[in-house]
């Protein structure tokens, strides 16, 4: 496999934002009127948008009630181009002492990524991946969820 990301867009990295939705085709719609286009990945319960302008990784993962959390933020994280910048990511927050949770070839929103895990001072999760390959055609996804890990329990 490949450790260059599989997928193209411009600039170094751009921001990843996943959110937990009630009504996936209702919000799938005003984000298409929000962002002005349609999206460029969708499968049962999950739509995915990457507008060039603003350049955003746009997920919606619809989850029952229960997992809907004030504002809708599931996670958030930065795309970047390689599995060396992965790398680097993770290296600044060891040196900064900040726990990590890494993954490696991970099934992940239908794609192949190599991803670190951290958590913010407020408990936001943050994610910084790389995606190997861009459509995995497996339903690891309808099994494991996406994407976050369930328990949050990190290696120094």
């Amino acid at each position: 496999m490949s450790t260059e990301s599989a997928i193209e867009f411009p600039g170094n990295c751009r921001l990843h934002v996943a959110l937990n939705v009630s009504h996936l085709e209702a919000s799938k719609r005003f984000y298409e009127l929000l962002l002005g286009e349609s999206p460029s990945k969708e499968r049962p319960g999950y739509a995915k948008f990457e507008p060039v302008d603003p350049s955003v990784n746009l997920t919606l993962n619809e989850v029952d009630g229960e997992f809907i959390v004030e504002g809708g933020s599931a996670h958030f994280g930065v795309q970047v181009k390689s599995v060396a910048a992965v790398q680097e990511a993770i290296e600044r927050f060891k040196a900064a002492g900040i726990k990590t949770i890494t993954e490696e070839a991970t099934t992940c929103c239908y794609a192949v990524q190599d991803k670190v895990w951290a958590v913010d001072p407020d408990g936001h999760k943050w994610e910084v991946f790389v995606v190997l390959e861009a459509d995995a055609k497996d339903q690891l996804y309808a099994e494991a969820g996406c994407c976050s890990p369930e328990v949050v329990t990190f290696e120094s």
